[in-house]
């Protein structure tokens, strides 16, 4: 199913870019400038009505956004989309606009990875005071004077 949506994609967006990835689970990888044009087109020409979740991964030399995506209506297999951010500045476009259901989810991923989602129309912390010091879901977050929540203090 994927490998349609991607040759479907070439077609549609050929100035567009965007790489088939053949994992376990496969999955279409965009570039960060195309991935509204491309979330557009699967959403009002594609069918896929229903993003279920936006993630964030902290890779040692980037940041990757996933998307997963269903068709409704179509009943079809769940489609993954990939998009990159640099670690010196994660941003990417929001996807609200589109799929207003990615709004808190997006929030999270910008709590907890610090990555900016362009265009979100109201872009703050959701699960952590604003304030707080840092994004605790990457992997260079220090965890030097956090104690654990239900762990006494050292004596």
């Amino acid at each position: 199913m994927s490998r349609e949506i991607y040759e479907r994609l070439v077609e549609a967006l050929p100035e567009a870019s965007f790489e088939y990835l053949e994992e376990k689970d496969p999955a279409i990888s965009v570039k960060t400038d195309d991935l509204f044009e491309v979330a557009r087109y699967l959403k009002e020409d594609q069918g896929f009505d229903y993003l279920s979740a936006v993630t964030g991964v902290d890779y040692p030399d980037r940041f990757e956004v996933v998307y997963h995506l269903y068709s409704m209506k179509k009943g079809t297999r769940p489609l993954t989309l990939k998009v990159s951010a640099s670690k010196e500045e994660p941003e990417v476009p929001s996807v609200t606009p589109i799929w207003p259901g990615a709004n808190f989810q997006e929030r999270e991923v910008y709590d907890l990875m610090g990555i900016r989602f362009v265009g979100h129309p109201d872009l703050k912390r959701i699960l952590l005071w604003e304030g707080y010091k840092g994004h605790p879901l990457r992997k260079d977050f220090p965890l030097e004077g956090y104690q654990a929540i239900g762990q006494e203090e050292p004596s």
